[in-house]
């Protein structure tokens, strides 16, 4: 697909051959005589990213302790959130991979994503500078600041859990895991019960299981 399209999506007026780098994960270059790839402007833009998001937190939420700002700016700035910005963006359809890359479905990889976003706002800061790189980063990633209590509770579930039983008076949430499947194939299903609420989750990790389940019993306890 054209590159065009790309920079369409993104609303900068980014050049392609700088675009086109910011595409190129090191084993597509590897593969490719080492033309340049991407990990110079991913560094870069994971500062750029950095200090744009802090400066937003830091002017936006002035009632909020240290300990609360870093765990949203840990949200917005995961790769588990960027990939979906990633995903969102259709990079995987543009992304530049070598063959392995390729057949272990690299297009679709979190941290590729990440990653890939990541070295294209570096790339929108060397040409363009901090004010395009702000606004793309407002665009694209800050949206789910609109509602950081939501955020909040979603970006650590089980703490969020334990705190708002605190609130509540009630014992400490218990968590239950099982699991069902062969090791390379194991899905885990997690049961926490607080105060008179039983919540339920699966994933593929057991961490992930318990998370579903805590922000269900979020959901059933409620935030009044």
């Amino acid at each position: 697909m054209a590159l065009e399209v790309l920079i369409e999506r993104l609303g900068v007026s980014i050049s392609e051959d700088l675009l086109r780098q910011a595409l190129t994960h090191r084993s597509y270059s590897y593969e490719h005589r080492n033309q340049p790839n991407n990990e110079r402007l991913e560094f870069l833009g994971d500062s750029v990213l950095g200090f744009v998001v802090t400066g937003h937190l830091f002017e936006t939420f002035g009632d909020l302790d240290e300990g609360k700002l870093t765990k949203l700016k840990n949200a917005v700035v995961s790769a588990k959130a960027l990939a979906k910005v990633g995903a969102d963006l259709g990079l995987g359809e543009f992304m530049l991979l070598g063959r392995g890359e390729k057949q272990t479905g690299g297009q679709a990889k979190v941290n590729l994503l990440a990653d890939t976003f990541e070295a294209i706002l570096g790339g929108v800061y060397v040409e363009l500078g901090i004010e395009k790189a702000r606004a793309l980063v407002h665009a694209l990633v800050l949206g789910p600041l609109e509602n950081p209590a939501i955020l909040l509770e979603s970006s650590d579930p089980k703490t969020s859990l334990q705190e708002r039983a605190q609130t509540l008076g009630l014992a400490s949430p218990n968590y239950v895991v099982t699991h069902e499947g062969p090791d390379h194939d194991r899905t885990f299903f997690a049961i926490v019960k607080v105060g008179e609420h039983e919540a339920k989750g699966s994933a593929r990790t057991r961490k992930d299981a318990e998370a579903v389940a805590a922000l269900e019993a979020l959901n059933l306890l409620g935030t009044n």
